[in-house]
């Protein structure tokens, strides 16, 4: 698109690759740059703060609570190349567009950007939901200004949380453990997962039994020979089902009116109702018709991109910016179902290409969003562009994830705009008598889709793996009443109810969706937040809260609830979403909240006893850190109470008699000292519903806890198997050695905790007096004599090397060789702020990214795979901006002995005596 004559205009956007992609649409005239997201912040340290602010009292928080809740933003220091580079390009050009994204966080980084650079020629807003040419065309011919409501929404987001994160925060370092941290939203997603572990450790499960019949018809006309039909009432009374039992109990719930039966119960019945006929009772049809799925919002697509693909929620976000930044999709971060005229009309012709022109109903459908306050004046998650590319058009362009997340949305919209799947659903019953009388009804359901309709083009999946997928058929015979059957098979089928499941990411942002939390641009960050700090882990899909999690929750519950209460944060959100639409003010929100005012309006006040400045400092005294580190798991047969402790060092079990137990003064970190009964470690990935009376009475008496082996026949003593820090041991008096790698504590005999506590193993002496030893190290098992060292193929090599095999060994030449450099993981291509090439590569520690010159370890969650150029150059420039890191000092060479005279002898000899270097131990276990 052709610029007013001699007219030069600066387009900043968010990501260089936004950049590359407009670049291409708008012509000379055009200079179009990043600014790598957010230029300003509130201070993340004390170093961040200018000198001119370290003296004022709110300066730690970043925020002059006592003056308007003014903010103080610094630019961060990764950023500040970058803004110089705006800030020059600013002073060269006649007109500057900010194109940041079409949400509050993008309305936000165009206001901060406008007060960083100070411009002095026009600035205008562009805004789009595809990057596309005729929507980048349109978006610079009908420009706005900044959108002060959504800005000030922001940054009553952004205050709110900082408040809230440095007030509650350092209540978690004192009484729980150092370096935590609470969130407004965080806080509330790990109570819901601990909450959902609670149910799963209280489940008690329950046993109930039924009947399968394979019932056959005489003369098959359409449909199959035979089918399955289950028990479902004997003798007009209900057969129970896992819903009548009571979670916590096992036990039918009070009044349920069913027939429990167990397994003696059901096979008996099924041996009286052998040979027995069978009758249909009743045949009900009636018409089946599903309407497609509504077109993606953020959430919905993040759970689908994890049911269908296994894809985490910063895994489809990373994904789904990539195919928006590069023009294949709209823009991500959305909450409303609408599509636009052109995209109903895009979808609708590709439908009759596609499908035929039955598969498109006579009127283009429109949907309703179920999301509070969602901004239905945006557009759902859909292809870019007035004419739809199929996913075989792409296929060659993209990644295959991306592919697979560009052909699940493809088809979701699509599949939006096409007709409802139709047919019919028949429910039969079925009734036999048993020789002894007894009525027994069975059910069976069938379901036939005469026209699938939308389901050609997507089928959602469930969260429960083992639902029945939505285009599934069960077809019957044609059956009708009165009509005679005969039973090929009739077997008992027993069952066990189970535990509610866990969540996934998936389902917690489903969760957090419908109770009114968080919003499409945090729901990623906040699955990714939570799995970060330690307060969930994940197994496969599963999210699994820790016992940090337990003890964190357990404090706020007891003494913040109101912070974590699930109607409470959804009201901030709403006023978060009053203040956008210019209904409320940001600092009478931001006044309630903090200091308990009553400025709010009506239900949308927020204020509570007198807000979070006094409730987070007057209250303290009353947190006890013992109790709040103390998670209650139940009483064993000897009347002990068992307790998980959540100490400096992790988690751990004790036992103890409530008279034995002692409460000292709190630490503040959630230690105990005094007589605290029996310990054992919790093994890591243990999770807390796993717990069982059974488990922790095997983790004291010999899965991690401390068990005796016998007696050493050499010396008396005991010989104990202990659990360290770093794994299991034996003990023997001062003696103590690691177990080897092959061997597990389950299994391990006297004989071979004799050999441990024996090493190291003299082998014998070699001719030139030199004593030749068997020893296990850190890489793995060898033989020495003096300053020689060489390795063992095997670990049992070290109990029956002889000498003169050692001797060989030793005589043989070193065959180490140096390792070529291992290929690295990943090259990523050339750093937006440096152009140095950048790499992923396998460290020590991990993998880890680098330009040659700095090195940025992944963090937690992140996979080599999934990592940006734009997260990697983040990571990068944080580096760089904190310097070299500062180099070890040699130890300084001793000086050589000189001749004193007697008076400097003296001096000497004052000086404190240098201390001993404590003896070696044989060997050391990994405690």
């Amino acid at each position: 698109m052709p610029s007013n004559a001699g007219t030069t205009r600066l387009v900043i956007v968010e990501s260089p690759a936004k950049a590359k992609t407009i670049s291409g649409y708008l012509g000379p005239g055009y200079v179009v740059e990043a600014s790598f997201g957010h230029v300003r912040d509130l201070p993340r340290n004390a170093a961040d703060v200018p000198a001119k602010y370290k003296g004022e009292p709110w300066a730690r928080l970043g925020v002059d609570v006592d003056n308007g809740f003014h903010a103080l933003y610094v630019v961060s220091a990764d950023r500040k190349q970058q803004i110089s580079k705006l800030v020059k390009l600013a002073k060269e050009v006649d007109e500057i567009f900010l194109a940041t994204d079409e949400d509050r966080e993008g309305e936000a980084i165009a206001w901060h950007l406008v007060e960083t650079l100070k411009p002095k020629v026009p600035v205008k807003r562009m805004v789009f939901h595809e990057i596309t040419k005729p929507a980048i065309q349109a978006a610079v011919a009908n420009p706005r200004e900044i959108d002060r409501d959504l800005v000030d929404a922001q940054e009553a987001r952004r205050i709110l949380d900082r408040l809230y994160g440095y007030e509650v925060s350092p209540v978690l370092w004192k009484k729980v453990m150092p370096k935590l941290s609470a969130g407004r939203v965080q806080s509330v997603a790990t109570r819901i997962v601990v909450e959902r572990e609670r149910q799963r450790m209280a489940f008690r499960t329950a046993e109930y039994w039924d009947i399968l019949a394979t019932l056959a018809v005489a003369k098959p006309g359409e449909g199959p020979r035979t089918f399955n039909a289950t028990l479902v009432a004997l003798n007009g009374d209900r057969i129970a089902t896992g819903k009548d039992f009571e979670p916590t109990t096992g036990k039918v719930r009070p009044g349920a009116g069913v027939v429990h039966l167990d397994e003696g119960g059901a096979r008996g019945l099924a041996a009286r109702l052998a040979d027995r006929p069978f009758t249909v009772t009743r045949v009900e049809e009636k018409p089946y018709r599903r309407r497609p799925y509504a077109p993606f919002i953020t959430s919905t697509l993040q759970q689908e991109a994890a049911r269908k693909m296994r894809f985490s929620s910063q895994q489809t976000m990373r994904t789904a910016q990539r195919l928006y930044e590069n023009g294949y999709i709209t823009y991500m971060r959305t909450d409303s179902v609408n599509l636009s005229e052109t995209a109903i009309a895009a979808a609708r012709r590709q439908i009759v290409e596609l499908y035929g022109e039955r598969s498109v109903p006579p009127e283009p459908r429109r949907y309703t969003g179920k999301v509070k306050n969602a901004q239905e004046a945006h557009e759902a998650i859909r292809p870019a562009g007035d004419n739809f590319r199929t996913p075989g058009e792409v296929a060659k362009e993209l990644s295959a994830e991306e592919y697979k997340l560009y052909e699940l949305i493809w088809r979701r919209t699509i599949a939006s705009q096409m007709t409802d799947a139709v047919g019919s659903s028949v429910s039969v019953r079925i009734r036999a008598v048993s020789s002894a009388q007894e009525e027994a009804d069975f059910g069976a359901t069938g379901k036939t889709i005469t026209d699938p309709g939308f389901l050609r083009a997507y089928v959602e999946s469930s969260d429960d793996e083992n639902a029945e997928a939505e285009d599934a058929e069960r077809r019957l015979p044609t059956l009708v009443k009165d009509q005679p059957l005969t039973a090929d098979e009739l077997a008992a089928q027993g069952h066990h109810t189970q535990p509610p499941s866990r969540y996934t990411e998936a389902s917690l942002v489903k969760a957090l969706e419908e109770l009114g939390i968080g919003r499409p641009s945090t729901y990623a960050s906040i699955m990714q937040t939570i799995q970060d700090r330690g307060y969930v882990t994940k197994r496969g899909q599963a999210m699994i809260p820790t016992f940090l999690a337990f003890a964190v929750i357990g404090l706020m519950e007891r003494h913040y609830p109101r912070l974590i209460d699930y109607d409470f944060t959804a009201s901030m959100e709403n006023e978060l979403d009053e203040i956008a639409g210019g209904d409320h003010a940001a600092v009478d929100f931001l006044t309630s909240f903090y200091f308990g005012s009553t400025n709010g309006t009506g239900d949308q006040a927020i204020a509570h006893a007198g807000g979070l400045k006094k409730l987070v400092t007057e209250d303290l005294s009353e947190i006890d850190a013992r109790s709040v580190n103390s998670i209650p798991l139940f009483t064993d047969d000897e009347g002990r109470e068992v307790v998980v402790r959540v100490g400096r060092y992790g988690p751990y079990l004790q036992r103890a008699l409530p008279g034995e137990q002692q409460t000292p003064a709190a630490t503040g970190e959630g230690e105990e000292g005094g007589s605290q009964g029996d310990r054992a470690p919790i093994p890591e990935g243990l999770a807390p519903d796993e717990l069982t009376p059974e488990k922790v009475h095997e983790l004291f008496l010999g899965g991690g806890g401390e068990r005796k082996l016998g007696d050493d026949p050499s010396t008396g003593e005991p010989i104990l198997l202990k659990s360290g820090r770093f794994g299991p041991y034996v003990a023997s008096g001062e003696r103590k050695s690691s177990l080897l790698r092959s061997q597990s504590p389950d299994s391990l005999t006297l004989e071979q905790a004799l050999q441990l506590l024996r090493l190291p193993r003299l082998i014998g002496v070699a001719p030139d007096g030199a004593e030749v030893v068997a020893n296990n190290g850190r890489y793995g098992p060898y033989v020495k004599r003096g300053d020689d060292f060489r390795s063992l193929d095997s670990e049992d090599k070290m109990f029956t090397v002889t000498l003169d095999e050692a001797l060989a060994l030793l005589a043989a030449p070193k065959t180490r060789q140096r390792r070529a450099a291992a290929p690295p993981l990943r090259e990523m291509g050339n750093d937006p702020l440096t152009e140095k090439p950048l790499v992923i590569k396998d460290g020590r520690f991990g993998p880890y990214v680098t330009d040659g010159e700095f090195n940025a370890s992944l963090r937690r969650g992140q996979t080599p795979e999934e990592l940006t150029l734009e997260q990697a150059s983040e990571m990068l420039a944080e580096k760089r901006a904190k310097g070299p890191a500062p180099k070890k000092k040699a130890a300084k060479k001793a000086a050589p002995a000189k001749k004193t005279t007697a008076a400097k002898k003296t001096t000497t000899a004052k000086k404190a005596p240098a201390k001993k270097a404590a003896p070696k131990k044989a060997t050391s276990p990994k405690e």
